[in-house]
């Protein structure tokens, strides 16, 4: 039986001050749901210290060093208190050019050091509308996929691109049909054990109205939490909507 897990992405938010949200949010938390958040890898030590559930970042590079100015390696976050990292965002996929290789190889450099990743993978809205969605996507899990995936430390969260911070949420029959595509496509690659172990998110403007039917659709094991996951008073219902 795989755990329900709730996740947050702050991505470019948030200051120390903000960091009370997190100490709410452990308030509010429950034994049977999993719950992380993954912030700017500025907070990732305070976070780490003050938070009481796991914190990670929200990408990390997949050299473990080197002349890569600007970046942070799977070891650096990790010595600053990570637990996990975010790899393949739509965001840097698109905004950043980044390739399935270079997900696939950041998901690796996590694993390598001890670190859980969340792999994202999603469609455009012109993909969905040519008929193409589970085509494109089941093609990012199987060229993403990283050596080594293990339920213990790989999630998937599936992030419709044309639904990210847009307002507009997938339905709950789309979100199934995708979900049993991709676990489809894993356990086709890894065998019915490992394909069946890896936790499948759904992300995509998840907020506490539409939690619930989300988070209890076929094949869906948690959420990836955008802006709903900064403040305790938006994130708190969607964990506890896990729980029903």
């Amino acid at each position: 039986m795989r755990r329900k897990f709730v996740a947050g992405n702050w991505k470019m938010n948030g200051n120390l001050a903000a960091l009370t949200e997190l100490q709410a949010i452990a308030a509010a938390a429950d034994p049977r749901v999993d719950v992380a958040v993954a912030v700017p890898a500025t907070l990732i030590h305070p976070a780490a210290q003050r938070a009481g559930f796991p914190i990670g970042a929200e990408d990390v590079h997949a050299a473990d060093s080197g002349a890569h100015t600007g970046c942070v390696s799977a070891s650096m976050i990790k010595e600053a208190g990570a637990a996990f990292s975010i790899v393949g965002h739509s965001e840097r996929r698109q905004g950043q050019k980044e390739t399935d290789a270079d997900v696939k190889a950041k998901a690796e450099a996590c694993h390598r050091h001890g670190l859980d990743a969340i792999l994202c993978v999603g469609e455009t809205l012109e993909q969905r509308e040519a008929g193409q969605a589970e085509q494109v996507v089941t093609a990012q899990v199987r060229a993403s996929l990283p050596e080594g995936a293990s339920g213990d430390w790989l999630a998937i969260a599936y992030e419709p691109i044309w639904a990210i911070g847009t307002g507009e949420v997938a339905t709950v029959a789309d979100v199934e049909a995708m979900h049993a595509a991709i676990r489809g496509a894993l356990v086709a690659a890894l065998g019915a054990e490992q394909g069946g172990a890896i936790r499948l998110l759904y992300g995509g403007s998840v907020t506490a109205d539409n939690a619930a039917g989300l988070l209890h659709a076929a094949e869906v094991d948690g959420a990836l939490v955008g802006g709903a996951s900064l403040t305790a008073a938006k994130f708190a219902p969607i964990i506890a909507a896990a729980i029903g």
